[in-house]
């Protein structure tokens, strides 16, 4: 993308999205809620009065902190719940999703919890970056898309799947395709793990999965609509682990480019009640973009990763839980 077209991305109007009467009655779960976009997103939809909000979250004291921080600014109490989930743990992740099977609905599911590290770490066998934004997210995917097809089924309207994903996603081309082997395990080894890259990989990935899960699982038939976001340039937290130069360098760009946490927040909730049109699309400026996702992902050899990354991802799942895709 010219720079020119990211500084006019940046400085664009951004709605508000939705209104009070479409979250009346409904059940929304934002992870990552307790800081940043997850907490504006989270405070936006309670101040819509929907049945309830589910802050799902590491650590339970941060999320009654969020909790009570959105309750005085909203003045709604009665709303906003906090859940546990540690992406880090895929044990956190199973009971969370069975947790959600106990609700009477689901209508959508923000998928925002993200991490950004500089040095390799191992997570559950792989490299942590890995593990929380890649085998986790679409294993909590995987035990919620069941009680969203059941909620779009009893209600008659369309639920959500949205994973928050980056525009950083198009800046490690051809990296995939010099991975050897199965490219989760390949990638998740200290020597297979390019820590200056890793965030931007593992956003490319997450963006092959959604177009995958979302093909495999057409609207027509589940009612469920899966979609991914680029939230674009925001002041957040995200990269407070990141190298001393690379931490600067985004704080030079923020000073001049960024956009708030809560007008970023915007674009996660566009999201999540999007029409169908973005099933399985990139979004961006709270609007479809799918002429921004370049040509090496679309074309043969793209399919053909997005294939290899599919088949990786369902084998480490099935391997963790038996089954769920």
């Amino acid at each position: 993308m010219p720079f020119s077209q990211f500084v006019s991305d940046q400085y664009a109007k951004l709605p508000i999205v939705p209104t009070e009467a479409l979250c009346a009655n409904k059940t929304f779960i934002v992870t990552g809620a307790n800081t940043g976009l997850g907490f504006e997103a989270a405070k936006r939809l309670v101040s819509f009065s929907p049945a309830r909000v589910i802050l799902a979250v590491r650590t339970i004291k941060n999320g009654e902190t969020a909790k009570s921080k959105i309750e005085a600014e909203t003045g709604k109490k009665g709303i906003a719940e906090v859940w546990q989930l540690d992406l880090s743990s895929y044990e956190s992740v199973k009971a969370f999703g069975k947790k959600v099977q106990g609700l009477d609905r689901l209508d959508a599911i923000v998928e925002n919890a993200s991490v950004a590290l500089a040095v390799w770490s191992p997570a559950e066998g792989l490299e942590t970056t890995l593990t929380v934004n890649v085998t986790s997210t679409f294993l909590l995917a995987a035990m919620v898309l069941p009680k969203l097809e059941d909620t779009a089924r009893k209600t008659g309207e369309k639920t959500h799947l949205t994973v928050i994903g980056s525009g950083v996603a198009f800046t490690v081309p051809g990296r995939l395709e010099k991975v050897e082997g199965d490219i989760l395990d390949s990638m998740g080894t200290k020597e297979g793990s390019v820590m200056e890259d890793r965030y931007q990989e593992s956003k490319l990935l997450q963006l092959y999965a959604v177009r995958q899960l979302a093909s495999l699982n057409p609207v027509s038939r589940t009612g469920v609509i899966i979609n991914y976001v680029n939230p674009g340039l925001c002041y957040s937290e995200l990269n407070r682990n990141a190298p001393f130069v690379l931490r600067t360098q985004i704080n030079l760009l923020r000073f001049f480019f960024a956009r708030s946490t809560e007008v970023g927040s915007r674009t996660l909730l566009a999201a999540a009640f999007a029409d169908e049109e973005s099933h399985g699309k990139y979004s961006s400026e709270c609007v479809v973009k799918e002429n921004y996702v370049p040509d090496w992902m679309t074309n043969e050899s793209g399919r053909l990763i997005q294939q290899r990354v599919w088949d990786s991802l369902t084998r480490k799942l099935n391997t963790v839980h038996p089954g769920c895709i």
